[in-house]
């Protein structure tokens, strides 16, 4: 008898597991949960996208806002996932914030079924706890898409280096620069930016001035190559109040523009 007791235990457990899973149905705006009405969902379309992604207000039954689900465009798309898109979930009332993966298809009934399943309402209010178990357990933690649009410009113009570090073109400053080398290793690096703080490029050459490649990491496309930079001018001497590099740094710069980076 106790060995038949042992071994329906895990039966038992099962059943309770099975108890414990919220069960939902979700139709013109009304979230039923547990054959409940929990909240009312309200779909508003996003005019700066055209309407193709929407916010998401959820209220409860006696009108309490509870959460704002808004579109969150700022973060990488899941290269193993490009079926969903990332929205930020801000839980008002719990004074919480999540990232969560809603479908591109039906996105509406998806973060219906995100918050059907999620157990955070309790008598149709949020739970804290609740909440907090929840963003630990099913949110995101995506990375953010880094912007790489490139100032708009007449690229005709010359190429100009600043003292200030700044890279100057169509009188628009279009960049920067920074030398970041290690002293001892025998070689120079410089950093290179957009106006907005994003890096785009890091170049790493041998030979200051008169250096006949690079080795250029490309961030936009995490690129490695070797890049060929010789003059035919030969400089023996360097005096700029701009960098110790500046004749090399054009070049760089140059190649940078010319192939779309800067």
């Amino acid at each position: 008898m106790k060995k038949l007791f042992l071994l329906m235990l895990p039966v038992f457990g099962a059943f309770s597991l099975l108890a414990q899973k919220s069960e939902y149905t979700y139709a013109d705006g009304l979230l039923t949960i547990d054959g409940v009405e929990t909240a009312r969902i309200t779909k508003i379309k996003d005019s700066e996208n055209m309407g193709l992604t929407s916010t998401f207000e959820v209220s409860s039954m006696d009108g309490e806002k509870l959460i704002i689900a808004a579109y969150a465009g700022e973060f990488e798309q899941d290269p193993n996932n490009t079926m969903d898109h990332f929205y930020r979930v801000t839980f008002l009332t719990a004074n919480q914030i999540g990232i969560f993966s809603v479908s591109k298809m039906g996105t509406e009934k998806s973060f219906a079924k995100l918050l059907g399943k999620s157990g955070i309402f309790t008598e149709g209010k949020l739970d804290d706890k609740k909440v907090q178990e929840f963003i630990a357990k099913k949110g995101k933690a995506p990375k953010i898409a880094m912007d790489y649009t490139l100032v708009n410009r007449n690229k005709s113009w010359p190429l100009k280096l600043q003292e200030d570090k700044n890279i100057e073109q169509d009188s628009k400053i279009i960049g920067s620069f920074k030398d970041i080398s290690v002293k001892g290793t025998g070689n120079d690096t410089y950093e290179f930016k957009l106006p907005s703080g994003v890096t785009i490029a890091k170049a790493t050459f041998t030979g200051g001035n008169n250096a006949k490649n690079c080795e250029m990491q490309t961030m936009k496309d995490n690129l490695k190559r070797v890049v060929p930079m010789a003059s035919a001018d030969n400089i023996t001497f360097s005096a700029s109040a701009i960098d110790r590099n500046q004749w090399v740094l054009e070049r760089i710069v140059k190649w940078l523009v010319a192939n779309q980076y800067l």
